[in-house]
């Protein structure tokens, strides 16, 4: 997976660049840097078939790319969690209609740094305790998580505050979207937090499962056991097995990219749209950046919300969901 610190520097990265003199279409994409990679691969492979094409990809997170994307100034914005009512009511006054379309699987990683040989697993239970409101200077050490630990400061990273991935991780662990202690190492840049926990003997952090993947050999991944009385027997590691059954809960989510309903009639932008969604092209790309495809008769639903130009969200606009799966919710926006 390619660094992205030097991407963070620009407003907006080029994906091809333009010959003099050659005027081409132009796809502009803002958002979540969850989803930057399969943008970004979709984004280069789509090019390749289609030269007279410029895919324009940022990565302003998915709170920042949502500010953009409702003052109508890019076609799609990339986004980890989905929307919310404000971010909704935002585009609403600006007169911006989405189409909101899932593309993917992930889980959300917790680790530590390799060197760590006291951490076997952890409950959802524990984390709260880490991360809640209530743990800034006040939670600071490890064996406060459990005696036994050792008696060495918790140094704690994880996503920026404008990240859909912060969003969904305080939904599920602390039971509130953005409720979190401020004392933590906080990125929108996931290197940033790889390079952080692996130079830290007493870190511990989180950000997408891909950026993991992709930085194994510098991590140490831990299972997570559902609730307060988890044991190790019912941890669990995500995997993409896990992330795409559902049972790496609560941090298994979909991801998504939102597509303005008046930039979907532009022929490179619709056109673009459809080999993002198109089940062939999933399948190779969201794979090949380590992400979880969708089962392919979803593909299937969300190409047909695509091409009949189904505006608004699945979601209610309520933002991060826990416990609920893709299936259930568009079989019910289906009756």
């Amino acid at each position: 997976m390619k660094s992205r610190a030097a991407l963070l520097l620009l407003p907006l990265i080029s994906l091809a660049a333009c010959s003099p003199g050659t005027q081409k279409s132009t796809v502009e994409i803002d958002g979540s840097s969850t989803v930057f990679p399969i943008t970004e691969a979709m984004a280069e492979e789509f090019q390749k078939a289609n030269p007279d094409t410029q895919v324009v990809v940022g990565i302003s997170g998915t709170g920042g790319g949502f500010e953009r994307f409702c003052r109508g100034e890019t076609h799609i914005n990339d986004a980890s969690r989905p929307i919310k009512a404000a971010e909704a009511t935002a585009c609403t006054e600006k007169g911006i209609e989405y189409i909101e379309l899932p593309i993917a699987y992930d889980g959300l990683a917790v680790m530590v740094h390799p060197s760590n040989d006291w951490v076997d697993y952890l409950t959802v239970a524990e984390l709260k305790k880490m991360w809640e409101p209530e743990a800034q200077n006040t939670v600071m050490r490890w064996n406060q998580i459990r005696p036994e630990w050792p008696d060495e400061p918790l140094s704690l990273y994880g996503a920026g505050v404008d990240s859909g991935t912060y969003d969904y991780f305080t939904q599920a662990i602390v039971g509130k979207e953005g409720s979190s202690r401020g004392d933590f190492v906080s990125s929108e840049d996931d290197n940033v937090l790889v390079q952080g926990i692996a130079s830290d003997p007493n870190a511990l952090g989180f950000f997408g499962y891909a950026y993991y993947d992709a930085n194994k050999e510098k991590l140490k991944l831990i299972p997570i056991a559902p609730g307060a009385e988890g044991t190790a027997a019912d941890a669990i590691l995500p995997a993409p097995a896990t992330i795409n059954d559902g049972y790496y809960q609560p941090l298994s989510r979909p991801i998504f990219i939102y597509v303005s309903r008046s930039a979907a009639d532009d022929a490179a932008v619709a056109s673009f749209v459809s080999f993002y969604i198109d089940p062939t092209n999933a399948e190779k790309l969201v794979s090949e950046v380590q992400y979880v495809p969708l089962p392919e008769e979803l593909y299937t639903v969300i190409r047909k919300r695509f091409q009949e130009r189904t505006i608004g969200s699945i979601f209610e606009n309520a933002g991060s969901q826990v416990g609920v799966t893709l299936e259930e919710l568009l079989n019910r926006e289906a009756r």
